[in-house]
């Protein structure tokens, strides 16, 4: 195990490097005018070139992305206009557009994306492993094919607007306005999760013991909840932490059609406003979430099932 994870350490590294490595190359073959942007359109030349010069917009990019590596492992300073600036390490930088630390506006983002993410992968579970145990029970009757649909309908759900509300201003308003867009992730999910557990158990209840089982005159309940169930368990706990892990970053259509100060919204808005540190720092936290739940998946599917063991 300790092996295994010192080695997932090593290419999660690896990984993150290339891919703030591969956004910088991107950012720079985009066409557009960084200081202009920045600036706005009322700026004149010479107040277009003080901010390129403050940004270090003029510097080689091979040069730019080595002091975002300084940054990150010792921290590096920052001009001001008027002085300079120290962001301690880790330092993602300055958000060209607001002047925050990023590791400030991605520490503000995260806990709006975790109260997402949280409260729609337990609806998830709950609405889709349900189903999937449902359908699998009463498969080849009605009752499963009505389940099948209610849930296919469920990625149809019409998108209404709430306000977010901070948890700690009023933990039942923050409650009642993430309640649709919580039933707006899971519906979707909770598809998948019913088709995979569904398809697990199936699994298990066609196979020679479970049938064996049959024969002796096991009751069908005992056979779904006792051997079926545990046949689809693994499955659905690998898929969960990779779930949870990218939808860190992956529910920026959720976050930016209700309105939720979350990560994902935060990358969309840095985008579109040029905003490359922001644009980096989201990009790096988002892949250590997936490199995370990617490890914590293979982990996890082994305390699942005892008949897989980890290269």
């Amino acid at each position: 195990m300790t092996r295994f994870l010192l080695r997932r350490l090593v290419g999660a590294l690896l990984v993150l490097l290339l891919l703030s490595a591969l956004v910088y190359a991107l950012f720079y073959v985009i066409p557009g005018n960084v200081a202009q942007t920045i600036c706005g359109p009322r700026c004149s030349p010479a107040q277009v070139a003080q901010v390129h010069d403050r940004l270090g917009l003029g510097d080689p990019v091979w040069a730019q992305y080595w002091h975002f590596l300084q940054g990150i492992f010792a921290g590096r300073d920052y001009s001001t206009g008027t002085g300079s600036e120290h962001c301690g390490a880790p330092c993602l930088g300055m958000s060209y557009r607001s002047g925050q630390p990023v590791t400030t506006l991605i520490a503000d983002k995260l806990p709006v994306s975790g109260s997402l993410v949280v409260g729609a992968f337990v609806l998830w579970l709950v609405l889709g492993v349900g189903t999937g145990i449902l359908s699998a029970w009463r498969r080849g009757r009605p009752t499963e094919r009505v389940l099948t649909g209610i849930t296919l309908a469920g990625t149809a759900t019409p998108v209404p607007f709430p306000t977010y509300v901070p948890f700690g201003q009023d933990p039942e308003q923050w409650a009642w306005n993430l309640v649709l867009p919580w039933f707006s992730l899971a519906l979707i999910e909770s598809a998948k999760y019913a088709r995979l557990t569904r398809g697990a158990m199936l699994e298990t209840l066609a196979e020679d013991h479970v049938r064996t089982f049959r024969a002796y005159g096991v009751s069908e309940r005992s056979l779904v909840v006792r051997h079926a169930l545990r046949g689809a368990r693994a499955p659905v706990i690998a898929m969960s932490a990779l779930d949870v892990g990218t939808m860190f970053g992956g529910a920026t259509l959720t976050e930016s059609l209700f309105g939720i100060p979350g990560l994902g919204r935060a990358l969309v808005q840095a985008v579109q406003v040029s905003d490359l540190p922001v644009v980096v720092g989201a990009v790096l936290v988002i892949g250590f979430f997936v490199v995370l739940a990617n490890a914590v998946a293979d982990v996890l599917y082994v305390v699942a099932d005892r008949r897989v063991t980890l290269a």
